[in-house]
């Protein structure tokens, strides 16, 4: 009898508080925060949860290339003893429902993040097909949002790493996890 292969772990954190989350949550408005980054609870929030992570040994960290991602994934893993490296990937990006889900360009991300990789990133990789509505951006359909969560657990279950964290978004982690998770917590999915 063969025994089966150990399952794949993916640790899914969702990023700290951004001055998006900070401002609907006040006003239950979009306060048009394009690439919303990190508030001073959200830097304080990540600073609390990367004591939690350093017991793992993680052989990648996957980050989705929106700003408040990204500065929760450096506070978590900037200094983690596995030193694992750090992949940004926009197939977890957040579903396009409001200002804050809107990127920049990687020409712009490099000059904030300069040791990170964008250049395999298209310079729009964010939803942008179709009219804009009144706030100036795209709704990515619901279709195409659920063909990107499948498409990512596809890349995931591909990868060779055993041990992987993924830090990004609320909605998305939702539909892969079928989790609600609140600002810098973790689900944990095997695969």
């Amino acid at each position: 009898m063969s025994e089966s292969p150990m399952p794949k772990i993916v640790h899914c954190i969702r990023h700290g508080q951004s001055t998006f989350n900070a401002h609907f949550a006040e006003t239950g408005e979009d306060p048009l925060h394009f690439d919303a980054p990190l508030t001073e609870l959200g830097r304080r929030q990540v600073a609390e949860r990367a004591p939690d992570l350093r017991q793992y040994a993680y052989e990648l960290v996957v980050t989705s290339p929106l700003t408040r991602a990204i500065q929760t994934t450096l506070g978590l893993f900037g200094n983690h003893p596995a030193k694992p490296p750090i992949h940004i990937e926009c197939l977890h990006r957040e579903h396009l429902e409001s200002s804050c889900d809107v990127g920049r360009a990687p020409s712009l991300l490099v000059q904030d993040f300069p040791h990170l990789a964008f250049d395999h990133l298209d310079e729009v990789w964010w939803h942008n097909e179709g009219e804009p509505d009144p706030r100036g951006f795209v709704y990515e359909p619901s279709h195409i949002f659920e063909g990107r969560v499948m498409e990512f657990r596809h890349w995931l279950a591909r990868r060779p790493e055993r041990l992987i964290a993924v830090v990004g978004h609320g909605t998305f982690f939702g539909r892969l996890t079928g989790q609600s998770l609140g600002n810098c917590e973790v689900a944990v999915l095997e695969l």
